[in-house]
């Protein structure tokens, strides 16, 4: 257990108002549990809070998107069984969607819209380029709503259209990464209505959104958090 809880321990990063945050994978969960008992000499639990018998260190974990529980031990069985997930992840004008089922991404698609950069330039010359770049900027952003509305909406409660992976399990989450002001402008189009009413408030960070940032972005999504004091 020791070896898989250092790898896990080395995500540790500061928590803001103290302590630290560590995520961990459905898979490792329970060894992480036996650690943290086994380091405090026992602990004592409340809900989804531990605490230690040692020196009153806490441990309060939350579960990943789209799960809900009150104990440790229902959120160790609602782990079992995660539901259907969708991604949106949007960043530089790039635009990645996904459907994931466990840890696996069975439907995505990955597209961008070219927008400048920034400039530096001034007069006439920087006015022409700010409605350019907010063109751009628009035109990325009703590309993304697109290729959400197209890849996810089917797959939602009620959808419309096949569903071969689990046509009985609908996604029951939105997880989103990326530049959260994009992501409100793209959720704020009509036909995203029902998916920006399952959007998780958790923010991925990522890089410009392709495949295997998808792929990694679903594995992370799935971690249960857990914020350690001290």
């Amino acid at each position: 257990m020791a070896a898989g809880y250092a790898r896990d321990a080395a995500k540790a990063r500061p928590a803001a108002g103290g302590g630290r945050w560590v995520e961990i994978s459905p898979e490792r969960i329970r060894g992480w549990l036996d650690g943290f008992y086994g380091r405090h000499d026992g602990a004592v639990e409340h809900g989804l809070v531990l605490t230690g018998n040692s020196n009153g260190d806490t441990a309060t974990l939350y579960p990943p998107p789209g799960l809900s529980a009150e104990t440790i031990d229902g959120l160790l069985r609602a782990l079992i069984r995660p539901p259907g997930m969708a991604l949106l992840l949007v960043r530089k004008g790039a635009v990645g969607v996904g459907v994931v089922r466990g840890t696996t991404v069975v439907a995505s698609k990955v597209d961008r819209c070219y927008v400048q950069g920034r400039t530096a330039a001034g007069g006439s010359s920087q006015q022409r380029f700010a409605r350019r770049r907010a063109n751009q900027a628009e035109a990325a952003t009703r590309k993304a709503a697109d290729v959400a509305a197209r890849v996810l909406l089917p797959h939602l409660p009620g959808g419309t259209g096949p569903r071969p992976d689990d046509p009985d399990d609908p996604v029951r989450v939105l997880v989103c990464g990326g530049d959260r002001g994009m992501l409100d402008r793209v959720l704020a189009d009509p036909r995203l209505a029902h998916l920006s009413a399952l959007r998780h408030p958790r923010l991925l960070e990522v890089g410009e959104p392709r495949l295997a940032v998808l792929e990694e972005a679903a594995i992370r999504a799935r971690r249960v958090r857990i914020h350690l004091v001290p």
